[in-house]
């Protein structure tokens, strides 16, 4: 049976995503980081080609998507 998932709180979220130390994110996670809907993060993560699969687990590059936010800056 596999062992239950322990959630991080928002602000350690944060602060390892803003430090380096967590690159990738699960879409659950996603939302409350960049202060958006579960669905929209799934979209604007998909059109950032920030998503990869691994087995059964989906992770996102915060690294790519910050970058492709970043590039959707109004002039």
């Amino acid at each position: 049976m596999p062992r239950p998932r322990t959630e991080i709180p928002n602000d350690t979220l944060e602060r390892l995503v803003n430090t380096g130390q967590k690159k990738f994110i699960r879409y659950n996670e996603g939302p409350t980081l960049y202060s958006i809907g579960k669905h929209s993060f799934q979209k604007l993560a998909r059109e950032a080609d920030a998503v990869y699969h691994i087995r059964n687990i989906v992770l996102v590059n915060t690294e790519k998507l910050d970058a492709y936010i970043e590039n959707l800056c109004d002039e």
